[in-house]
């Protein structure tokens, strides 16, 4: 393997901890432990929690701490691997590894290994923070490999005007002239050119080929935007929807607008919310954080013309896209509305009958136990959530249980090749 080099003599131990961070630089070895949440490995050294990245459980390694401020735990980079995983392969990117770019988590861990640690994490969130132990899960693998998936980025731009992507846990820019797990033409459509006076750069490329990129100031908000269409020499400004395929129809969002950056994972998790969901015709579905209508739009059809399926969705540009994207089912409504606490209240008492079918598709955070709650109390049939942060939906499924829910199934989608997150889709039933 390409980590595995011959066993230094060992370390002294390092100094004792402080709140000052005392051992920030210093190096030693570990046996690493179990994966943990977000990207990382746990290990132990003198009494102390050690977040290892760019390990394995089981490995022996050698570490360097990056980062010590907290008495109880600190966090280091496997720099030397003296004993090596089975799991263990070459990075194919040269900028992946300790001190380089923070995009991705394991690149260097086998892609069916990489599956496997995240079904782990997600078993173990649940175990934590919702009090379910032994729940089955499996991630699985979507078509198209672990490289050139991402149709979706945004690239930092140092303060030369070169891009790239940052550290891991830090300001600095790794300047890029290639990132192999994003689709080549966008990555060059940003890594191929210089970006003076950016702060950063969005790309997307859609199911038409057709590249989108914005550039952001460092502030962060958009001050220009344009699109290059396949065969086209010549950019065209500006750039304002985007077309994509999944659920057997065709979407527009906005040209950098949010839609599922793996190419095939609108289409898997169309498929599980289906599964999961079995609405029956005449049915009232409410569809949360709705975006450009993808769920509302797969389960309208088969509620039919006697049933209703109610998008909510707070961004304007995504409510306009749904509009459109749905302007074919007379049965499906497009509400724009905050999904809180307050919103939803009024939500319910403007919808007049509970939903039979809820489904929702928070933001990272997850929907919050106020939400949970809530949703609980309409007694619908079955709640569907789908989750791209195992914590969030974690503390979501105990707030449901707590409200007279129970996980009845979950499924896991390995949406990010590389990285340490992963896509859920969660069946919440009434006990």
């Amino acid at each position: 393997m390409a980590d595995r080099r011959g066993r230094r003599p060992a370390r002294a131990a390092g100094p004792r901890p402080d709140r000052g961070g005392g051992w920030t630089g210093t190096e030693f070895e570990v046996t690493v432990g179990p994966v943990a949440h977000g990207g990382h490995c746990v290990a132990r050294h003198e009494g102390r929690v050690v977040f290892v990245r760019h390990g394995l459980p089981g490995e022996r390694v050698v570490v360097r701490v990056t980062e010590d401020r907290h008495p109880g735990f600190c966090r280091a980079d496997a720099i030397e691997v003296l004993e090596a995983s089975p799991s263990r392969v070459d990075r194919p990117c040269p900028y992946s590894g300790p001190g380089l770019c923070g995009g991705c988590d394991w690149q260097h861990v086998d892609p069916a290994e990489q599956r496997r640690l995240k079904a782990a994490v997600v078993r173990e969130q649940l175990a934590r923070l919702a009090r379910l132990d032994h729940v089955e899960v499996v991630v699985e693998e979507l078509p198209g490999g672990p490289l050139r998936w991402r149709s979706r980025a945004r690239f930092a731009v140092d303060r030369t005007g070169a891009p790239g992507l940052r550290r891991h846990r830090s300001h600095d820019v790794v300047v890029l002239d290639d990132c192999p797990i994003t689709v080549e033409p966008a990555a060059q459509a940003v890594l191929g050119r210089s970006w003076p006076g950016a702060g950063a750069v969005d790309v997307s490329i859609d199911s038409t080929g057709a590249v989108t990129t914005s550039r952001l100031d460092r502030a962060g908000r958009a001050t220009s935007s344009r699109v290059v269409r396949p065969g086209g020499d010549l950019p065209e400004e500006p750039a304002t929807r985007a077309e994509r395929r999944a659920g057997g129809r065709d979407w527009e969002v906005e040209g950098t607008g949010f839609w599922q950056v793996h190419p095939a994972a609108a289409d898997a998790l169309v498929g599980a919310v289906a599964e999961f969901a079995a609405v029956r015709p005449g049915e009232t579905v409410l569809d949360l954080y709705a975006g450009a209508g993808l769920f509302g739009g797969a389960l309208a059809p088969v509620v039919g013309e006697t049933g209703r399926v109610v998008c909510v969705e707070s961004d304007p540009g995504a409510c306009a896209a749904a509009d459109a994207n749905l302007a074919d089912l007379p049965h499906a409504e497009v509400w724009q509305g905050e999904v809180d606490a307050e919103g939803l209240r009024e939500l319910l008492e403007e919808l007049g009958t509970p939903p039979d079918v809820v489904v929702l598709d928070p933001p990272r955070a997850g929907a919050g136990p106020a939400v949970s709650r809530l949703l609980a109390g309409t007694g619908a049939r079955a709640v569907v959530y789908v989750a791209c942060d195992p914590a969030a939906l974690a503390r979501d499924v105990a707030a449901f249980g707590e409200a007279g829910y129970r996980l009845a199934g979950i499924r896991g989608f390995d949406a990010f090749p590389m990285t340490a997150h992963v896509e859920c889709v969660a069946l919440l039933v009434p006990r």
